[in-house]
């Protein structure tokens, strides 16, 4: 895990509309960048209906929010609209980002050993620091 106070890995990638996002397009905000393992399962649909449905209050306190996995865009784009999600997901298909952030590695499920990501969220400061 990446620690408190050091400046966030830089990365640009494809959002769910095939844009090009970087992190250095929020500095100066705060933003929540969000490790899920893939779009649509069960655990992962819950938690991205959480964020959309508690957006406001995150937009209140000025947070933007960033969900990555290691999905492809047209994933991306139909989980975004299936479940009207009113941020970004980056389509990091070749993995760079989620092995910068220290969120790939083996799990285990079931007794079956996989490689996969580790369910994570870092909150960067308007300066690029978590």
């Amino acid at each position: 895990m990446l620690t408190k106070g050091k400046k966030a890995p830089a990365f640009s990638a494809p959002n769910q509309d095939g844009e090009i996002v970087s992190l250095k397009d929020y500095l100066g905000k705060k933003v929540a960048i969000y490790f899920y393992p893939k779009d649509d399962t069960p655990g992962c649909t819950e938690q991205a209906c959480n964020i959309r449905d508690n957006m406001s209050g995150l937009k209140k306190t000025g947070i933007e929010i960033i969900g990555i996995s290691v999905d492809d865009v047209k994933k991306h784009k139909k989980f975004e609209q299936k479940y009207e999600l009113p941020f970004t997901l980056i389509a990091d298909e070749d993995k760079k980002i989620v092995e910068k952030y220290q969120v790939w590695g083996e799990k285990k499920m079931y007794g079956r050993v996989y490689m996969g990501i580790f369910r994570t969220t870092y909150l960067i400061n308007e300066n690029g620091e978590i």
